[in-house]
This record gives C-alpha cells, sequence and structure tokens, in this order.
C-alpha cells in the first residue's frame, strides 16, 4: 500500500520534471530538427533522444549527491542555488525567453553537426537533459531521504516522463498543429509559473535547513 506522503512525493516529482521537461514544448523544436527525415528516422532520433536524456537523469538522481559531498557542497546550499536555477527557468518560460533560446540552440546545432548527430545534441543534451532537469532531479533525488519507495517513485516518474517526450516526438506534427502558436504560449505561461512556486519551495527548503 502506497502512503500517502509517497503519492504526494511522487506528484510532486511528476509535476516539476514535467514542467522542466516541457516535452509539449519540444514538439515545434523536434520538427524543425528532424525537418527531411524520413518517418522511419524520426523514429529512431526520438528512440535515441528519450534514452539518453532518460539516462542522464537516472545518472545525476543517483549518483549526482555523492559527487557534491566529494566536491564539499552541502545539499541546502544545492537546494537554494537550484531553487533559484528553476525560478530564472520558470521566469524565461513566462516572458517567452526559453524558447527563443531553445530554438537558437537547435539552429546552432544543425548548423555545425551532422543530422545523424541531433538525438544527442542538441535533443537529448540540453533540451531535454538540460541545467534545469539536471537541477530538478538531483534535488527531487535529496527530497526522497534514501527512502526505497521514494526513489522507485522517482525512477517511475523519469521513466514517465522519458515516454512523454517520445510519444511528443511521435505525434509532433499533429500537436503542432492542434495546439497552435497561441495554445503553445499560454500552456507555456501557465507552466512557468507553476515551476516558479515549486523552485520558491525548494529555496524556502534549503533555508530552513541551513537554519
Amino acid at each position: 500500500m502506497i502512503s500517502a506522503a509517497a503519492l504526494e512525493y511522487f506528484l510532486s516529482a511528476l509535476t516539476t520534471l514535467m514542467v522542466t521537461v516541457d516535452p509539449p514544448g519540444l514538439a515545434p523544436i523536434f520538427l524543425s530538427l528532424t525537418l527531411g527525415m524520413t518517418a522511419p528516422e524520426r523514429r529512431s532520433v526520438a528512440l535515441r533522444a528519450t534514452l539518453i536524456a532518460g539516462l542522464i537523469m537516472l545518472g545525476f538522481a543517483f549518483f549526482g549527491q555523492p559527487v557534491l559531498g566529494a566536491l564539499g557542497i552541502g545539499f541546502p546550499a544545492f537546494r537554494i542555488a537550484g531553487g533559484l536555477l528553476l525560478f530564472w527557468i520558470a521566469f524565461e518560460m513566462i516572458f517567452e525567453l526559453r524558447a527563443r533560446r531553445k530554438t537558437n540552440v537547435a539552429r546552432t546545432a544543425i548548423d555545425e553537426d551532422h543530422i545523424r548527430n541531433v538525438a544527442a545534441f542538441p535533443l537529448a543534451i540540453p533540451l531535454m537533459a538540460g541545467p534545469g532537469t539536471i537541477t530538478a532531479t538531483m534535488l527531487l533525488a535529496g527530497s526522497a531521504q534514501g527512502e526505497t519507495i521514494r526513489l522507485g517513485a522517482l525512477v517511475a516518474v523519469i521513466a514517465l516522463v522519458s515516454v512523454s517526450c517520445f510519444a511528443v516526438f511521435l505525434v509532433a506534427d499533429r500537436l503542432s498543429k492542434l495546439l497552435g502558436v497561441t495554445g503553445n504560449l499560454v500552456l507555456t505561461r501557465l507552466l512557468g509559473v507553476l515551476l516558479a512556486a515549486l523552485a520558491v519551495q525548494f529555496v524556502i527548503d534549503g533555508i530552513k535547513a541551513v537554519m
């Protein structure tokens, strides 16, 4: 039987990573990166990018905190710094800065790298598993406090987010047309406000730990 605390952690983790990764927001970028590819090639790129990003998130979830400890960085300090970083990402989402930055990264990558490499860069890194996602994953792993159920919930959340990205990539063309420009803007801003609130909560938790 799953406890109320474990369920609350699962929902909080799912919301945080879904907002940070923003699968619907990646749909138009995926289309631009895979322009001219056949359907099988697009599926291959989507699968590779999803697997790479998922493995990166899992790696930082389980090994990120020991690395911080080796560097002499306390987790409360990382909570505060991570919360501020997530707040900046939320600010970018609300004021349309994040979409522009991601699009610029994608354009630069297409100019510099061959099309076969877009699954790893820039799709998996840094568009899916970027600094904000990695920070959020490590914060959530720290919040689990070593509890097996919560860590299992975090793994399930990472898997769900990865599958969601893969599903969005497969229907990117239809999703982009369905939401339209206005729909994408409204969704991004609403998610930005939600992420800002979660970021502030991380900062508060960090300050409490220090106090």
